[in-house]
């Protein structure tokens, strides 16, 4: 594990074409230029090698998942060790005949997989048909540690969700990986599309604030209808940014173009901001026991 006080974190924000080899390739070379340009850890989007397939419930869908380890985790292993940085990518994990997951690995400086974290929470709405392909992680929320230090990932629709994020933290993880896809209803987007936007920006900013963590979200960019679908499509909104353990905003995509953010992360800030804003110190550990259940009916 790395005793380097700063971390230089690389995301990709990435159109996704309906070509996985072609996504692959540009993937990688996209790892490859955000190494040259200092990263040390490499985060893709949300299921980069495909377009975003859960737009429809279809069987043919499921022939584009692959077992781990296997032809993805390698190619990442191999640039991994080559560029010598971690990188986090998301797979449609083929598991089982009849068990699939939406997969994020962890890959090591030397191109060992340090693990793998099976996104929790599945979403089930208007194009986002998630529960049809997805069982829901069963690894639990997980923490690795790396070159560059201990680090968490969880995946977009578990952004929403603040226990992840503190279990996660709890697991001594400077930085909260979120790898995304998340997008408009071309038909909605006039009249709720800023509001979502920000109510996403502004979870995610709420992680970093209550575990004094960095928090780092990768978004895909572009307008996908899929061929077998029709319809509208989903726009992808981008914006990916990375936030410091308080909140601000480091640094931050557009929303429509293909871009590689670098952004430096100390250690010592983090430190900093947990002696002057102690929420973990002051958590009522005895009393939370409520939370797991799924509601508090008044008459319990």
């Amino acid at each position: 594990m790395s005793a380097n006080q700063i971390f230089t974190v690389g995301l990709i924000q990435m159109r996704c074409s309906d070509d996985p080899a072609e996504n692959r390739e540009r993937a990688l070379a996209k790892i490859r230029e955000a190494a040259s340009r200092g990263a040390q850890v490499i985060c893709l989007p949300e299921l980069y090698a495909t377009q975003y397939f859960c737009q429809s419930e279809d069987h043919a869908n499921f022939d584009l998942a692959e077992p781990i380890p296997g032809p993805t985790t390698a190619a990442l292993a191999k640039v991994a060790a080559e560029k010598k940085v971690v990188i986090i990518g998301s797979l449609f994990e083929r598991r089982a005949a009849g068990i699939y997951h939406n997969t994020a690995v962890v890959i090591d400086a030397d191109g060992s997989m340090k693990g793998m974290y099976r996104k929790m929470h599945i979403p089930d709405d208007p194009l986002y048909y998630e529960k049809f392909y997805f069982t829901p992680g069963d690894l639990g929320f997980r923490a690795f540690d790396t070159a560059q230090g201990r680090i968490g990932t969880l995946v977009c629709w578990d952004q929403w969700y603040p226990e992840g994020a503190r279990i996660t933290a709890l697991q001594g993880a400077d930085v909260l990986f979120y790898p995304t896809a998340i997008g408009w209803h071309p038909s909605e987007k006039a009249e709720f599309g800023a509001a979502q936007a920000d109510a996403w920006r502004t979870m995610q900013r709420a992680h970093a604030i209550s575990n004094g963590v960095y928090v780092a979200a990768v978004n895909r960019v572009g307008h996908e209808t899929l061929a077998r679908v029709g319809g509208a499509g989903i726009e992808f909104w981008g914006g990916s940014f990375v936030s410091d353990p308080f909140g601000v905003v480091l640094a931050e995509a557009s929303r429509t173009e293909e871009e590689i953010l670098i952004v430096p992360c100390d250690r010592r800030h983090q430190e900093t901001v947990r002696r002057h804003w102690p929420f973990l110190r002051d958590r009522r550990i005895d009393a939370y026991p409520p939370i797991a259940r799924r509601f508090i009916d008044p008459t319990d």
